[in-house]
């Protein structure tokens, strides 16, 4: 919603911070798209590692776009790369 300005303003911090809670419960989708604003820099730094954590744990459940992106960063990332987000991915836990 707040991504595409859709029914609101666009709003990207806002996009950012709902993309978050619902990534950090465990939310496939969520994570995706989290993924995405830190991939593309939106809202974020840009950063390569948390976007992989992101899109590593949202494939992991089965998110197919995430399956997708996380191939296309693994062509884009060092190997010292994907092994730390790896890493912080199999830590990662979900928020209650």
């Amino acid at each position: 919603m707040y991504a595409e300005g859709t029914g609101v303003p666009k709003d990207f911090d806002q996009a950012v911070s709902w993309f978050r809670k619902s990534a950090e419960q465990g939310y496939a989708p969520g994570q995706y798209l989290l993924g995405i604003m830190y991939a593309n820099g939106i809202g974020v730094p840009k950063d390569l590692v948390i976007t992989y954590i992101w899109e590593n744990l949202a494939a992991d459940q089965g998110e197919e776009k995430a399956k997708k992106m996380r191939g296309l960063l693994e062509e884009e990332m060092t190997p010292a790369q994907i092994a730390e987000g790896q890493r912080l991915s199999r830590e990662w836990r979900p928020k209650t």
